[in-house]
């Protein structure tokens, strides 16, 4: 039986005596009490004994580790608050401390200006619930395989929320801009989640026509429509008991998005081409990198089922906003491509991790995945200096041999009828031929989306039976 106190209490929990003391001085104030240990088990033992109002542990201990540590305190004590710290934390630790009932997961480097804000913010959480008991059930330890890169604090939270979220199967809308790696996230959700065993099945609402998109979604019986030549199972189906994520859910056409609403409303739908009603157990992870709510005031997106889709949002940070991150990436890129092309191992220099983290990535993680690429294409040394790494031009300037390219051509040829949709459609034509017919990476070189990039090629071919005809 613990014994109470009329004080606050916290229990500080690490291996590195120094740590101990600096953090029993940084915390030290009038009606707290600060107890030290630096032994897993010796800390569940105060815990047992002593009613303890929050723990602060690092990650690394003996004879177990602070996860382990984090779930024996839970079910000591309940209502004790938890705060992990480690020098970096992984993607993994971060999900399923969250998962485990963590309070709070910190790096050790932020702790001299977030440790006392933190500490302070537990204490009255647990001053306010005092009388109430809300016992959380230990989740069990998972070996994800999603390895989300970065320890910046706004991407730390966004772990947080998945480690919270992936435990429901409320609907979850994951935003930001194009290249942050919103798939990563919904992977991340779905192998933290009881429906891990199951499927997760992924489709890209941007890059199937329109009128494939309900057949895609929904499935299809013999002879629904021309090329139907046979009964097809829908996606719907195919995730059942799984999660189904749907990426670029902005870009679904209005006709499709009535038929998604009733599914998300009581789970049921019909194949195309028939009367049939039939269900499907999924949980549904959407993503976009439009703004759904201005979509919705321009008539473009149901707000019925926007309300629908955004019980949960989850905002990746653009690249720019986690500086921090961008070594860590960067290296983390580098090794996969020596490793997987037999390269001798190629290094950063300290001048070109400095370049690296004040451009601005508009086109985000993708855009450094790909610099890095390149500049391990191009490598001359195993060192690359800022030099050796081919930056895009800063805003304003990247335009300037288009300009040039653009004046030759009204310079060297007459501009007639069509040619600015000629001009376009070819341009859509060449970007869909570099990347292998690839629609989404296609579509990201020119900078546009992928439904812009299908209509695109739509009048193309228009513009050419057209003229065939003509002759």
């Amino acid at each position: 039986m613990a014994e109470a106190s009329t004080e606050q209490t916290i229990l500080l929990v690490d291996q590195d005596h120094d740590f101990l003391e600096w953090a029993t001085k940084h915390l030290t104030a009038k009606g707290l009490r600060i107890l030290r240990c630096d032994h897993a088990d010796n800390a569940v033992k105060v815990v047992e004994k002593t009613v303890v109002d929050v723990v602060v542990s690092d990650i690394q201990l003996q004879p177990y580790d602070g996860l382990e540590l984090l779930s024996r305190i839970r079910q000591v004590s309940p209502n004790t608050l938890v705060v992990l710290t480690t020098g970096f934390p992984s993607t993994g630790q971060v999900i399923e401390a969250t998962q485990r009932g963590a309070h709070d997961v910190m790096r050790k480097e932020s702790l001299p200006f977030e440790l006392r804000p933190v500490v302070e913010s537990a204490l009255q959480i647990v001053e306010d619930r005092r009388s109430a008991e809300q016992p959380a059930a230990d989740m069990p330890a998972l070996d994800g395989r999603v390895k989300i890169i970065g320890v910046s604090r706004a991407l730390q939270d966004v772990f947080k929320i998945v480690g919270r979220v992936a435990r429901s199967d409320a609907p979850v809308l994951v935003t930001g801009e194009s290249g942050t790696g919103k798939e990563l996230v919904a992977k991340a959700i779905h192998e933290y989640s009881p429906r891990r065993q199951q499927e997760l099945i992924a489709i890209n609402c941007g890059a199937i026509p329109e009128n494939l998109l309900e057949s895609e979604l929904f499935g299809h019986e013999k002879g629904s429509f021309t090329g139907a030549i046979a009964r097809r199972a829908g996606r719907f189906e195919q995730a059942d008991g799984g999660t189904l994520f749907l990426d670029e859910i902005g870009d679904m056409p209005l006709s499709v998005q009535v038929k998604m609403l009733r599914v998300l409303q009581d789970g049921t739908f019909s194949r195309v081409g028939s009367n049939e009603t039939l269900s499907a157990d999924v949980r549904i992870v959407a993503a976009t990198n439009k703004v759904l709510s201005a979509e919705v005031a321009a008539g473009r997106f149901r707000e019925d089922l926007y309300y629908r889709l955004n019980v949960v949002e989850v905002r990746l940070p653009p690249l720019r906003e986690r500086a921090e991150d961008i070594p860590l990436l960067a290296e983390f890129f580098l090794q996969r491509i020596t490793r997987k092309n037999g390269m001798a191992r190629i290094r950063l220099s300290a001048e070109a991790i400095a370049a690296l983290q004040v451009h601005r990535w508009p086109g985000n993680v993708r855009e450094l995945e790909n610099t890095i690429a390149r500049a391990c294409a191009l490598a001359s040394s195993t060192v690359l200096l800022p030099a050796d790494i081919p930056l895009a031009a800063a805003p304003g300037q990247e335009r300037g041999p288009l300009k040039q390219a653009l004046d030759r051509l009204l310079d060297a040829v007459p501009i007639g009828e069509n040619s600015v949709q000629w001009v376009a459609s070819e341009l859509a034509a060449r970007a869909l031929e570099r990347h292998a017919g690839d629609l989404k990476e296609a579509a990201g070189m020119l900078g546009i989306g992928a439904a812009d990039l299908r209509k695109l090629l739509a009048e193309s071919r228009d513009s050419s039976l057209e003229a065939a005809s003509g002759r």
